[in-house]
């Protein structure tokens, strides 16, 4: 039996018809939350949240003191939510052992659950332990909603729609420039949309240079921008944001490792791209965002694998004469890219 999909859950969730069990799971957090949100909206007012809202740390709470909860007629309202988070057991993860969850009381829950309440689990992971007797009964029930990365088409497209509902558009490209600074994480996506809307104003425009004056770029981000520059010929501007990260104090052989870290990335999507993997496969595979995957194949492009190999080990000797003071370490990147660049 297939997950339940988030999307028919919140038609479900909308038309007043909730499950009574979800298990939230996968690495997209901010629509993980929206969820949770959605079903709060639709079970109370917010007047009555303080009464009808329970959470619980399950990686600090045995199971059976959200069970109980669950179980306890709810105080001046018709329904209740209880979310209970790091739902641990229900993956392949090491648990905190001090802890008893009692899957068989669970079990006996899911088959007769009770009618005043909503229980949301929420666990971080990409994957549930699909041998597991109580997953496998969460399938059945169609309660396992995953919440999985955008593709990139998807990204784009709701960078789109947020900014259309915030009454702006972008231009020349502004928009893959925001998805790329941001890593296509959607949190800082809508924290970065409000402020440009905020900056550019109803019916505004947002240009490649209003992103890179707003907004905020992490030591990863920029090295990952740095590496996009010289792969595309931008020498002066990998040296300006080269000059950026040397003046917030970064230390360069953090920078060289991070650079080491997205060759060896595009390595890897070199290598999975010949076995027939797809971007999504591929993020799966090496833990990344399938943005950063598409972004990082777009770069592999431009070498080829003995190529990239060398460049590896020139890292590697870098590292090592950085490390040994055997050359300046600011000098010793800058030659890097210059060569790189050549």
């Amino acid at each position: 039996m297939p997950a339940m999909d988030a999307k028919r859950a919140l038609k479900d969730i909308q038309a007043g018809r909730p499950a009574p069990v979800y298990l939230c799971y996968g690495p997209e957090k901010y629509k993980m939350r929206e969820f949770i949100q959605v079903i709060t909206d639709s079970l109370m007012g917010p007047e009555d949240r303080e009464f009808a809202v329970s959470k619980f740390d399950l990686s600090e709470m045995p199971l059976s003191s959200a069970l109980d909860d669950a179980e306890t007629l709810p105080f001046m309202v018709p329904k209740k939510l209880v979310i209970a988070k790091n739902a641990l057991f229900f993956t392949g993860a090491k648990e905190n052992t001090k802890l008893e969850h009692n899957m068989d009381r669970l079990a006996a829950y899911l088959k007769s659950p009770a009618e005043h309440t909503v229980v949301v689990f929420t666990v971080d992971a990409d994957k549930l332990d699909e041998r597991k007797k109580i997953v496998k009964a969460l399938k059945d029930m169609e309660a396992a909603v995953p919440f999985l990365s955008l593709s990139p088409e998807e990204l784009t497209h709701w960078v789109a729609k947020q900014a259309s509902l915030l009454g702006f558009t972008f231009s020349g490209g502004a928009a893959d420039q925001l998805i790329l600074y941001t890593g296509g994480n959607l949190q800082s996506l809508s924290a970065e949309l409000e402020k440009i809307s905020l900056y550019v104003g109803a019916q505004g425009e947002a240009t490649p240079d209003v992103v890179d004056q707003l907004v905020a770029r992490s030591t990863e981000q920029n090295v990952f921008i740095l590496i996009e520059d010289i792969v595309n010929v931008r020498l002066e501007r990998a040296f300006v944001i080269l000059e950026e990260l040397l003046k917030q104090r970064e230390e360069p052989i953090k920078i060289a490792s991070l650079i080491a870290r997205q060759f060896r990335i595009m390595l890897q999507v070199k290598e999975l791209g010949k076995q027939g993997y797809s971007q999504q496969q591929m993020a799966s595979q090496i833990g990344l965002h399938p943005f950063a995957v598409k972004v990082a194949e777009g770069q592999a492009r431009k070498y080829d694998g003995d190529k990239l190999s060398r460049i590896m080990g020139e890292l590697a000797d870098l590292d090592l004469q950085m490390k040994t003071g055997k050359i300046d370490k600011v000098l010793g990147l800058e030659l890097f890219l210059l060569r790189l660049a050549a």
